[in-house]
């Protein structure tokens, strides 16, 4: 990471082939120009086992990380879409508090600085007055369990009613009035639903000043949120980044994933580019 910089710009894991050994990624990562890693910790069974990684598994994950000089700084924790914080199981909201427990743990060894939670009370199951007053139980003592490891999280702001606006995030960030719970939005979530209720993705984003620990820069289109090329959708990147910067963002994040394309390195270097075309002219 290069210290003269105002900014660091990471990589989200998934842009690149999971077949990747983790030396390949962080490499690749560095290469392409990026600052750091986000690692994925989705619902799946291969990402999720993550959590479990051994102590030895650890100690060389970190190693790479010196020997590569290209840190994991940032977590993305999606895998409580499969077992919620509020969901009116109760075996299924003890396996996601095992999760967040674990995923503090993990973030404490690899020197992961934020994780980001998706903002969900539930995915699978329907919303409900219950299925909120779970979640907010629960999030209250995961918020505790950071505050214990000095790990800040992050809400990121998803496709769903619940939790689709920073304004939305705010609320219960406000409830929680931890410094270890703040906001991670998703810029093209977020377009998407300033697009749905008539409202402006600028001021939305403006409601977590002095909230707000990083950003996702993720292209969409309304109705889609996931796969979108840049420059394909209606995000416009220049203004939210302009924006994000004006109310003390400086850690941002490229979403987007590795679908196939034998051009992938280069999908990786032209996001690169184009973010930080816009970023070096604001530092």
């Amino acid at each position: 990471m290069d210290s003269n910089k105002a900014y660091t710009l990471g990589l989200y894991e998934k842009a690149m082939p999971k077949d990747l050994t983790w030396e390949e990624k962080l490499l690749t990562a560095k290469e392409a120009g990026f600052d750091f890693i986000e690692i994925s910790i989705d619902e799946t069974d291969e990402k999720l086992n993550r959590l479990n990684m051994s102590g030895k598994d650890r100690f060389e994950l970190l190693s790479l990380i010196k020997k590569t000089n290209m840190p994991i700084s940032t977590m993305c924790l999606s895998g409580h879409r499969k077992f919620p914080l509020g969901s009116l199981d109760p075996q299924i909201r003890d396996r996601g508090m095992e999760m967040m427990e674990k995923a503090i743990f993990l973030a404490q060894d690899l020197g992961i600085r934020i994780i980001q939670l998706a903002g969900y009370d539930v995915y699978y199951e329907t919303s409900t007055q219950e299925t909120k007053e779970w979640f907010l139980k629960n999030l209250k003592i995961a918020v505790n369990m950071a505050a214990k490891a000095g790990v800040l999280m992050g809400f990121e702001t998803m496709e769903t009613e619940f939790m689709n606006t920073v304004g939305k995030a705010m609320d219960y960030v406000r409830k929680i009035n931890s410094v270890y719970l703040n906001v991670y939005p998703d810029i093209g979530n977020i377009t998407n639903a300033a697009k749905t209720y008539g409202t402006n993705v600028l001021d939305d984003l403006r409601l977590g000043e002095g909230h707000i620990v990083a950003m996702h820069l993720k292209e969409t289109v309304p109705g889609k949120f996931r796969e979108i090329p840049y420059g394909t959708g209606h995000v416009n990147f220049k203004k939210a980044i302009e924006t994000a910067w004006s109310i003390g963002v400086r850690k941002f994040v490229t979403e987007f994933w590795y679908t196939g394309n034998k051009e992938w390195r280069k999908d990786v270097e032209s996001a690169n580019y184009m973010m930080t075309e816009f970023l070096v002219n604001l530092a």
